[in-house]
């Protein structure tokens, strides 16, 4: 069961997890990936299809597989079209929440590159002043901790993998973020008299990518209204903040 974030005759905002693709995969389409799990539901008549009546349901923006978070759907096509038309038009705010390896010596950073495929690594971005898609994102720190911080960050455009390769660039990747260069979390890390079970290998705070889509800020695309739809830290980043907190002595900056 996905939670459901937000709902009404045009929208659906889902809490998608972390780790499932929103969409096909184009170098594995056999993956699963939740549009394809929400049309077969709708082609089924699953009950939660049934029950909204449903015939058509389309992701409006990206979000990648690793992050968890806000997921923002239209019902109709016609939503869609003025949904991308907003997305495109800067007229929205996502707010991710993200931990780090690293922290910054300022408390906001605004970082202004170039995005492009990576040539040497397929599925992997790199920033390209030259040749990469106009992109910036804002960081703001929320919470130090002895060689980690938790950190606000606001893509505008939301390129893929934006949040990711430009916190590689400010030298803050995220924890549990192999592709970008991120270390695992773990526990041994933070206590002194951690003892490790007898056989069984240490598994890490966070088993993904540190990346939440916290809220999603916008103009409905229909009523005008404004909306703010938010979705509440998952059990894994909990987790990871409280250990870093109890243990690694961390500082909220205000």
């Amino acid at each position: 069961e996905i939670p459901v974030l937000f709902e009404d005759d045009y929208l659906l905002a889902l809490d998608k997890p972390g780790g499932l693709p929103a969409s096909p995969d184009r170098s594995d389409p056999q993956q699963p990936n939740l549009m394809k799990l929400l049309h077969s539901g709708i082609a089924e008549r699953a009950p939660w299809a049934q029950e909204r009546s449903l015939e058509y349901l389309m992701n409006a923006h990206r979000l990648d597989a690793e992050a968890s978070g806000v997921l923002l759907l239209a019902k109709t096509k016609p939503t869609l079209v003025a949904l991308a038309n907003l997305f495109g038009s800067e007229k929205t705010v996502h707010q991710y929440i993200a931990l780090v390896r690293g922290s910054p010596r300022e408390e906001r950073i605004e970082i202004n590159t170039g995005i492009a495929p990576d040539p040497v690594r397929i599925g992997r971005m790199r920033v390209d002043s030259r040749l990469g898609k106009r992109s910036r994102t804002s960081l703001r720190v929320v919470e130090r901790f002895p060689g980690y911080a938790l950190l606000h960050c606001e893509p505008q455009v939301c390129r893929t993998h934006q949040v990711r390769v430009h916190l590689r660039h400010a030298g803050l990747p995220l924890v549990g973020d192999p592709l970008y260069g991120g270390p695992p979390l773990f526990l041994s890390q933070l206590k002194r008299d951690y003892h490790a079970k007898r056989n069984r290998p240490e598994r890490p705070l966070m088993g993904r990518v540190a990346l939440h889509a916290e809220e999603l800020r916008l103009p409905h695309p229909v009523t005008g209204q404004r909306l703010v739809i938010t979705a509440p830290w998952p059990k894994d980043l909990t987790v990871a903040v409280k250990y870093l907190r109890r243990f690694g002595g961390g500082n909220p900056v205000r």
